[in-house]
C-alpha cells in the first residue's frame, strides 16, 4: 500500500510529521513568511543533531538504514509519543519478507457463545475493522455493526454514522490512525489496499487524515453517541484480543441513565446472535 507511489514509507512519515510541528513548539522563533507548514528540513536536522544533507537523504528515501540513535533524536524533535516512536523505529527496521499466506478471519465458537450471553453491545472485528459477528443488542445499538459491514466505511461514508457520534471528527481521526497502526508492514495486504483505496477516493476527510500519517492504538475509551430511539448514551469501550480477532464491548456505568437506556434496547432485541456473514465487495 503506497501513499504516493514512491514506496518511501520512512520518508513519507518524517515529512508528514515535520509539517505538523510548529516552530514555536520546537522552541524556534516563528520568523517571517514560511513557504512550508511546520518545520523546515534544515531545522529538523539542526535540532536532531544531524546534517541537513543526511536528513534530506532520509526524507527522499536515499538512506533507509538510519541508526536507532538518529531515529530517537528525530522522534524527540517531532514530538512523537510512544506509539508514534515505536512506529517510526518499525519503519526503519522493516525488511522485505516472503508473501504472507492469507487466512480467512475466523470467530472462535466460544466467542459465539459469549456473544449470546452478553447483555451489552458486543461484536467481533477483524484487522481491517470488518464486523465478523455481533449480538442482538449491538445491532439495536447501531445497524452499522451488522456482520459484513466495515466500521471505517460506515464511519466515513454513512451520514447516519456522522449524526450518531457526538465527536465524529475525533472518531474519524482515531480510526484512521488506528488503521495505519494496524496496517504496519502489511502494506500489500489486498484487504487493506482495497479499503484505503476506496476511502481515499470517496472521502475527503479520510484523505486529509491519511496524509497526516498519524498512528494510534484504538483500545479502551469512553464515547458518547446519539441513538435515534433512546437518545444520548455514554458508554465505555474495551477491545479484547481473541486469537486473530478482536472482541469489542460497549458498557455503561452501573445504574446510570445510559444503563437504563441499554436495558430498554436489550428488551427490544429478540433475535439470536448474527455471525459469519460474508464481506461485501467494494463497489
Amino acid at each position: 500500500m503506497k501513499d504516493d507511489g514512491s514506496g518511501n514509507r520512512l520518508g513519507d512519515y518524517l515529512r508528514a510529521r515535520r509539517e505538523l510541528v510548529t516552530p514555536e513548539r520546537a522552541g524556534l522563533p516563528p520568523g517571517g513568511t514560511r513557504r512550508v507548514p511546520g518545520l523546515r528540513r534544515e531545522e529538523v536536522a539542526l535540532l536532531a543533531g544531524i546534517s541537513p544533507d543526511y536528513y534530506l537523504r532520509l526524507e527522499r528515501g536515499r538512506d533507509r538504514n538510519p541508526s536507532a540513535q538518529v531515529l530517537e533524536s528525530l522522534a524527540r524533535v517531532l514530538h512523537l509519543d510512544e506509539v508514534e516512536r515505536t512506529y517510526l523505529l518499525g519503519l526503519a527496521a522493516a525488511r522485505p519478507r516472503a508473501p504472507r499466506r492469507e487466512r480467512p478471519e475466523h470467530v472462535p465458537a466460544r466467542v459465539h457463545q459469549l456473544l449470546a450471553h452478553l447483555t451489552v453491545p458486543a461484536f467481533v472485528e477483524g484487522r481491517a475493522f470488518d464486523v465478523l459477528a455481533a449480538n442482538p443488542i449491538a445491532l439495536a445499538f447501531s445497524p452499522r455493526l451488522r456482520p459484513g459491514l466495515n466500521r471505517l466505511r460506515s464511519l466515513f461514508l454513512d451520514p447516519e454514522e456522522r449524526a450518531f457520534h457526538q465527536d465524529w471528527d475525533g472518531a474519524t481521526a482515531d480510526f484512521a490512525a488506528a488503521l495505519r497502526t494496524t496496517v504496519g508492514d502489511d502494506t500489500d495486504d489486498p484487504r487493506f489496499v482495497e479499503l484505503v483505496g476506496e476511502l481515499a477516493l470517496a472521502s475527503g476527510r479520510f484523505r486529509t487524515l491519511w496524509a497526516r500519517h498519524d498512528v494510534r492504538a484504538l483500545d479502551g475509551g469512553t464515547v458518547t453517541v446519539h441513538h435515534p430511539v433512546v437518545g444520548e448514551l455514554r458508554l465505555h469501550r474495551d477491545k479484547l484480543p481473541v486469537e486473530d480477532v478482536i472482541l469489542v464491548v460497549y458498557y455503561p456505568d452501573k445504574d446510570s441513565a445510559s444503563d437504563e437506556k441499554l436495558q430498554l434496547l436489550a428488551a427490544l432485541s429478540t433475535d439470536g446472535p448474527v455471525v459469519d456473514r460474508p464481506l461485501p465487495k467494494a463497489p
